[in-house]
């Protein structure tokens, strides 16, 4: 009976760590690289941010007083998932030491919230470009394989 509790008790404990701090879940299709910096230029990301690895342009000019930079150990994106997050709902996990000027009064990041335009393609693409800038937990990639579409005549007539 104790083996059993004990067992159960692992169990439970080892299903804590799905959350969207674990580097285990759901993953996007594997995205085109380039097509995703040409999203990242496209939505104007890089009015704001920096890229790790990547040089900005001599005459860039940035919205904001000190551009955020993307990638590298960036302790504030652990995750695959935190990557994604961070994208679809840039106020999620805003750092106190952030300045002012990078969130309205009442803490809401200034980056606009592209999900009304931003297509599932390009946000794959976007996530393929971003990624391999962080170092994040290694995660398991989604297995995504081609179904078998079962046609009902067809069923029927295997079952002859």
């Amino acid at each position: 009976m104790r083996i059993t509790i004990m067992l159960l008790a692992c169990l439970f404990l080892s299903a804590c760590d799905q959350g969207a701090k674990s580097p285990r879940g759901f993953s996007l299709p594997e995205g085109d690289i380039e097509q995703g910096k040409t999203v990242f230029e496209n939505y104007g990301c890089n009015d704001c941010h920096t890229v790790a690895g990547e040089k900005a342009a001599s005459d860039a000019r940035y919205l904001i007083s000190h551009p955020i930079p993307l990638g590298g150990s960036n302790g504030r994106i652990k995750t695959y998932g935190e990557l994604v997050t961070s994208i679809i709902n840039p106020s999620h996990k805003l750092t106190p030491r952030r300045p002012a000027s990078f969130t309205s009064e009442d803490g809401v990041s200034f980056m606009r919230i592209i999900n009304d335009e931003l297509t599932v393609s390009e946000l794959i693409d976007l996530v393929s470009y971003l990624q391999p800038k962080y170092k994040v937990m290694p995660y398991r990639t989604t297995d995504y394989r081609l179904y078998q579409l079962r046609i009902p005549e067809k069923m029927a007539e295997n079952n002859d």
